[in-house]
């Protein structure tokens, strides 16, 4: 910047009380404000590091200088520069620009620079003073910046180590600047994004290490369409170094791909923003040939579910079989379903399970869809976590799922959140809702109905003593304001927090002879303003617990709406000795502590167990309806 003027050394020590202001002839890049010593923001690099080096070369030096804001403002390296409250960039270089005395340049050496850094060696230093006499004296960290620019040193000064060096005092070579070596890249390269990319019927292998020898490793890789194969993950540009001199340091190239050479039939490279994947273009097997992958159509099986056609079967999608699935064998997938009989377990992770003939002896859960048996299930258990259930005909089962729907049930265990059945015999059923066309014992198996009725009370009860406890806290805040307000209100207290709030914020300057009076009345005052700060504390926490308490009222009012729902039974035909009662549940209960989530045993223990529960009704013949008055209610 050839229009770049700075005050020379002799005129300095006029500009260290300038006004606030734009420096001469360089008004477009450093400035003079109420705090320090500012640089433009948009003349940020090879401007401002020519307007930086006028200042130096002048026999000038940035005193209280900001060192990472002066390198992230020259090179672009380090820590972001600050914002103000308004988002903005600030670039406060300094405290201010001061002449550089010759007589103290005079006591920086030179240094010693090799092998990409900067060795100085550091000693007791002594200048005379007005009466000749040699005296100690110590370098300073903002002239020796400005020293070091002048010797070349412009990037990486280690601060803390020349301020160690400084205050230590002992003779010894330091280093005090370091090269920035560049931060090399990284190759453009090809990762796999699904776990399991090669058909393997070795053992499958358990978290603890040991083999499953009832499944495969891999039988059956699979895919959903859409699925991400494959991703590309590009070059990655390294970062420049800096030599000590500022001289950027650029770093290598990296290598680069063509991802389409990864991408078989049944397959696309697709470039989205978040990147480039080789991704299914259908469902279906994954095969995989050197390093091309190809998709071919989804899963169907005729062979079986068995020890020696699949072992064990773990999909990561969703499987079509048309033989049975033999005892003991599990099928593990999303959507599964099974036109033959199933002796075995069926288990999705979520979709539906639809078995169109008969479960026999084993199981079906669906941990988030529906479950549908077309056929009979007999002495099976039945469970959907977050899913409808819906049976034709079941014998001697353990059910459940948020709804739960039988044309006809005998001796079962049924727990749901609604259940509606056609025909109920010697079954124990336990919901919120219950529906029922006709019920009736079943041998020497007894009819019971359990209607769940929430248990608010214990919600009541914490809000009650937490609605008690906030408005203590307000209380006692109101006693610490008022305890406050007493000390602020004493003439000496209130004149000291005046005089000291003008002291602090500039508006009164104290001479000598009134600063040993102020010193006494802040001697004075000391044990009033020590237990106001203890008030305040004392407010502020009280004030906290406060917020507290009645973030914890909202969060239990929203959770008794949320359980307070209403009940209902409704049997339109009793045929026979039943009983009907509620039972009391605890809202508070974790989903997966809910009584349906219960394993079958402990669904079977609890639904033949009526202590606790209010009897609602007990006969033999008629109908039988009841509901709580948020259902009784239009």
């Amino acid at each position: 910047m050839s229009n770049f003027v700075v005050p020379s050394a002799a005129a300095a020590p006029a500009a260290r009380h300038a006004p606030a202001g734009p420096l001469p002839g360089i008004a477009s890049c450093i400035s003079r404000q109420a705090d320090g010593v500012h640089a433009d923001p948009g003349a940020l690099g090879p401007a401002l590091l020519a307007a930086v080096e006028s200042v130096l070369l002048r026999n000038q030096y940035f005193a209280g200088l900001d060192y990472p804001v002066l390198i992230k403002a020259l090179f672009g390296h380090g820590p972001d520069l600050p914002r103000n409250p308004r988002g903005e960039t600030v670039v406060r270089l300094a405290d201010d620009i001061r002449p550089f005395d010759p007589r103290r340049r005079a006591l920086y050496r030179a240094v010693k620079i090799a092998d990409g850094q900067a060795e100085y060696y550091f000693e007791p230093l002594f200048l005379p003073d007005a009466d000749g006499v040699e005296q100690p004296v110590r370098l300073d960290i903002d002239e020796f910046i400005a020293d070091m620019w002048t010797k070349g040193i412009r990037f990486g000064i280690d601060v803390a180590a020349v301020l160690d060096a400084i205050a230590g005092g002992a003779a010894g070579r330091v280093v005090v600047a370091r090269r920035l070596p560049p931060h090399p890249g990284q190759d453009a390269r090809v990762v796999e994004v699904s776990s399991d990319l090669h058909r393997s019927d070795a053992p499958r292998q358990l978290a603890n290490g040991r083999l499953d020898l009832m499944s495969f490793q891999n039988r059956f890789p699979q895919v959903q369409r859409g699925t991400r194969l494959l991703q590309k993950l590009p070059r990655v540009q390294g970062e420049p170094g800096f030599d000590l001199s500022g001289i950027a340091l650029a770093p290598e190239m990296p290598a680069d791909l063509e991802l389409g050479e990864w991408s078989g039939p049944g397959t696309g490279v697709d470039r989205v923003a978040e990147g480039e994947f080789v991704v299914a273009l259908q469902d279906g097997f994954l095969n995989v040939e050197g390093s091309r992958l190809s998709v071919g159509d989804k899963i169907v099986s005729h062979d079986g579910v068995s020890a020696r056609t699949t072992g064990n079967l773990q999909l990561e999608g969703d499987y079509e079989e048309f033989g049975e699935v033999q005892e003991n064998r599990v099928v593990e997938g999303e959507s599964i379903t099974v036109h033959a009989d199933v002796f075995g377990n069926v288990v999705s992770r979520g979709g539906t399970v639809l078995l169109n003939r008969n479960l026999i002896g084993g199981s079906a859960r669906n941990a988030d869809g529906a479950i549908v048996v077309m056929g009979m299930a007999s002495g099976a258990t039945i469970h959907s976590a977050n899913g409808e259930v819906s049976l034709q005909r079941a014998e001697n089962c353990s059910i459940s799922g948020t709804k739960v729907t039988v044309v006809e049930a005998v001796n079962c265990e049924i727990v749901a959140d609604i259940v509606e059945a056609g025909q109920a015999e010697g079954c124990a059923i336990a919901a919120k809702r219950v529906a029922i066309e006709r019920a009736a014992p079943r041998g020497h198996s007894e009819m019971r109905v359990f209607v769940l009725r929430p248990d608010c009370r214990r919600i009541d009860e914490a809000i009650g003593m937490i609605r008690a406890r906030v408005g203590q806290f307000g209380q006692l805040a109101q006693q610490r304001r008022a305890a406050m307000g007493a000390l602020t209100a004493q003439p000496e207290v209130a004149s000291y927090v005046r005089l000291a709030g003008r002291v602090r914020k500039g508006e009164l300057v104290l001479t000598p002879e009134q600063q040993p009076a102020f010193r006494k009345l802040a001697e004075a005052v000391a044990p009033a303003l020590k237990q106001m700060a203890a008030l305040t504390q004392a407010i502020k926490d009280i004030e906290a617990e406060q917020q507290s308490g009645m973030a914890l009222l909202a969060k239990l009012g929203a959770q008794r709406a949320r359980h307070a729902g209403a009940v209902s039974v409704a049997i339109a035909q009793v045929d026979g000795d039943i009983t009907v009662r509620a039972l009391d549940v605890d809202p508070d209960a974790a989903e997966d502590e809910g009584a349906r989530n219960l394993q079958p045993r402990e669904i079977k223990a609890r639904l033949r167990d009526a202590s606790g529960a209010e009897l609602l009704f007990a006969g033999g013949s008629g109908s039988f309806s009841w509901a709580t008055e948020e259902v009784a209610t239009p």
